[in-house]
């Protein structure tokens, strides 16, 4: 079976095809469709069913079919049925947890091809996108092998490894645990500093996806000082702007998952000053409207938080200076008939956040 991952042809195994060709089966299946109905009883369909009425009508057929049957004996008979069931069982399409397991155990042979090991790879990127698959992947060891993977000299390796990550945890508790578990986040965090942008981009995906509504892995990033490596992110601006794009959704669902536990202690890193002013600047200096929209969602969940304080988004930030002068980027902007219904979404939100930063302000 193959699969097709970013315009590569995938083969699950390195084996090669099949020994039995599609002729050759079928072939056999056309000598033998007169014995077809003795392995069931039955019939696969009803177009089977008129088929072999049409060809039995024949008279001369039908003799000829008798004769065929005398000739052999019940010994060969029995053992051209079985013959048929194994061919049948044969041409059978494997399960996704088959498929799973053969790309597995391609992870597993260390003496495997660098081409291999890759394509086995790009193959559980396909297979585990299903929720059920997803939640079978652990029980047959591929998180293991795959957490393995990370840890591979080749960065196409790494990238792929931390694509199926970021796959299976995508909001499932169970999986995300499961990686938090193996160690993955600390080597994922490392890969977001890679010069190779596609694994940076793919293991901050990774990071993500692990962080979502996963309180318990939020506070180990925490703990693994991830606010440093956002900070280093938003502010670096030679830095690939969809790294940007994702380190600032990524905080924004941290302030969005602390706003929906209140109960719970807020991560001290959310309301530091610095991490702060970094989203404030990308409002303020940034022309890239979508990088603009994000950093204002951020801004929006950030400053609901208990533990913000207004005043240090005004006198330290200057948030009130870059939300002016967005005003004036988009009125500018707002001339292009081509961006008018975006840029009104843009400066919706951008009213919506300075209507609560002016109510922050007044409360304190």
């Amino acid at each position: 079976m193959n699969a097709t991952v970013d315009g590569i042809d995938s083969n699950l195994s390195s084996g090669g095809p099949l020994r039995s060709t599609v002729k050759e089966k079928e072939n056999l299946l056309h000598n033998d469709e007169q014995y077809n109905d003795d392995l069931d009883g039955g019939f696969s369909s009803l177009d089977g069913m008129l088929q072999w009425a049409i060809s039995h009508s024949d008279p001369a057929k039908l003799k000829e079919t008798a004769e065929v049957r005398q000739q052999l004996s019940a010994s060969e008979l029995n053992k051209r049925q079985m013959e048929l069931k194994e061919l049948m069982e044969e041409m059978k399409v494997p399960s996704d947890a088959e498929l799973m397991k053969i790309a597995i155990s391609e992870l597993n042979n260390s003496s495997i091809t660098l081409e291999d090991r890759l394509r086995a790879l790009q193959e559980l990127n396909v297979l585990v996108e299903p929720i059920d698959n997803a939640n079978d992947f652990n029980k047959l060891g591929g998180l293991v092998y795959v957490t393995r993977e990370l840890y591979h000299p080749d960065p196409s390796i790494r990238t792929t490894a931390a694509w199926i990550l970021g796959k299976v945890s995508q909001n499932n508790l169970v999986v995300q645990q499961q990686v938090l578990e193996l160690g993955a986040l600390s080597m994922l965090m490392k890969m977001v500093k890679s010069n190779f942008m596609e694994e940076a981009n793919k293991a901050l995906y990774a990071v993500s996806a692990l962080m979502r509504n996963n309180l318990a892995g939020q506070e180990l990033f925490s703990t693994e000082h991830g606010d440093l490596m956002l900070q280093n992110i938003l502010r670096n601006s030679s830095i690939d702007i969809r790294l940007q794009k994702k380190a600032l959704i990524l905080l924004a669902d941290l302030a969005q998952c602390q706003l929906q536990n209140a109960h719970r202690t807020e991560l001290p890193f959310l309301s530091d000053r610095d991490l702060l002013k970094s989203v404030v600047d990308l409002i303020a200096a940034s022309t890239d409207l979508d990088l603009q929209d994000k950093a204002l969602v951020a801004i929006k969940s950030l400053l609901q938080l208990r533990t913000t304080e207004a005043l240090v988004l005004k006198d330290f930030c200057a948030l009130g200076d870059a939300l002016n002068k967005m005003r004036q980027l988009l009125l500018n902007v707002m001339a292009d008939e081509f961006q008018r219904d975006y840029v009104i979404d843009v400066e919706s939100l951008r009213s919506e956040v300075e209507y609560i930063f002016q109510g922050k302000l007044l409360e304190q």
